[in-house]
């Protein structure tokens, strides 16, 4: 029902990151309708695909990214859906802006060199081309520091958290 206020304050996503005894970490997103999606990482893959659908979440709340990941995932697509469905026309821009950027934020990760705007807005307008694409918008530095604060603030979060306990993030952000 539309008009109920506790539906109207109810996320459209439930994201619900946890850390399990195992070392293991499972991704489980509940959409407003109840329904949900998940994935089980174990092994070396799990802490980066912690932090990599982390880095997700920063770059998609930050820019406003609608029809990202998260989005997808609220609009009713699977997690095991990614690279086997057609994004469409209406989503493509952002998924594909949103996992760019996300691969640099890892790249960055990884490597420990944190590159200026407009080192990070050439290497993505290089990943465009790679694929046939006008560049992308430009980021600024003020959105690469909203994101990476973003960032490391829920990666602090995440690795803070004991195991058996859950990280439960809304999408949008409130």
């Amino acid at each position: 029902m539309r008009g109920d206020p506790l539906r109207a304050a109810r996320p459209d996503l439930l994201i619900r990151f946890s850390r399990k005894r195992d070392g293991s970490t499972v991704l489980r997103c509940e959409r407003a309708d109840g329904s949900v999606t998940w994935q089980r990482r174990t092994g070396p893959t799990a802490a980066f695909f912690a932090a990599h659908d982390l880095g997700h979440y920063a770059v998609e709340t930050t820019l406003g990214l609608g029809y990202g990941f998260y989005g997808l995932l609220a609009a009713g697509w699977n997690i095991t859906d990614f690279g086997t469905r057609d994004l469409g026309d209406d989503a493509r821009p952002d998924a594909t802006l949103a996992e760019h950027v996300v691969g640099l934020l890892d790249q960055e990760r990884g490597t420990g060199h944190r590159m200026p705007a407009d080192a990070f807005n050439a290497a993505l307008a290089a990943a465009y081309r790679a694929q046939g694409a006008p560049p992308p918008r430009r980021l600024t530095d003020g959105d690469l520091h909203r994101i990476r604060q973003t960032r490391a603030a829920l990666e602090r979060r995440w690795h803070a958290l004991p195991p058996g306990d859950t990280l439960d993030l809304p999408y949008p952000a409130a």
